[in-house]
């Protein structure tokens, strides 16, 4: 085995950080049209530029999850608007309880029933 070269591991970052990504409503679209079947799944992913494992898998999520979704099963994924404010409403709890804990700290310092604990 030879060591991969600098130009090599560059291309490849290049590649990795140039990376298309498609959003589920891309996802949605191409799916569909493929299942149109106006085109063929060769033609519909040369025209997307994306290779055809990668449609594939694509139509088996999406049809995995239509499947899901009617046979009863409402639990979703949280999209990533959801996961934010989620992440930034934890964020401002964290600040409260430490500020809270911050001033019981003190509290606990400065009372007079403090010698007996």
């Amino acid at each position: 085995m030879s060591p991969i070269s600098d130009v090599e591991k560059r291309v490849k970052e290049i590649r990795r950080k140039t990376r298309r990504k498609y959003s589920a409503e891309d996802k949605i679209r191409i799916v569909l049209e493929g299942l149109r079947g106006e085109m063929t799944i060769a033609e519909l992913c040369r025209r997307e530029g994306i290779v055809q494992n990668l449609y594939y898998k694509w139509s088996r999520d999406f049809l995995e999850a239509g499947k899901k979704r009617l046979s009863g099963d409402v639990e979703r994924e949280a999209n990533s608007t959801e996961v934010g404010a989620l992440r930034s409403e934890n964020r401002h709890l964290k600040q409260l309880y430490a500020d809270l804990a911050l001033k019981n700290d003190m509290l606990k310092k400065i009372s007079p029933d403090s010698d007996r604990e």
